[in-house]
């Protein structure tokens, strides 16, 4: 006797297909999603931005330090101190 204890529930298995000529991802994808026992046929959405690398920790970048970095490029959210005292007067401050 198996008890609910012990059952899995099904899980169902993912495919990954690489492709090298793009013209034929609509045919393929179409051909996939007839396969008995398919229930989903996606294409991962590619980013137009690429993600930034950081070599010290060997990861990518989250969306947020990323939209930091863009904000800072831009000079969204730069404060500027016309001394160093003033500088270090907003430090002791935080």
């Amino acid at each position: 006797m198996i008890t609910p204890s012990t059952t899995q529930p099904l899980r169902p298995g993912v495919l990954t297909v690489n492709i090298e000529d793009m013209s034929m991802v609509r045919d393929i994808k179409k051909a996939i999603s007839m396969l008995r026992g398919v229930t989903k046929v996606s294409q991962p959405k590619i980013s137009k931005k690429p993600r930034l690398y950081d070599p010290e920790t060997g990861d990518y970048l989250n969306e947020e330090t990323m939209k930091a970095i863009e904000e800072t490029r831009k000079g969204i959210g730069v404060t500027t101190y016309e001394t160093f005292e003033d500088f270090e007067k907003a430090m002791r401050s935080l």
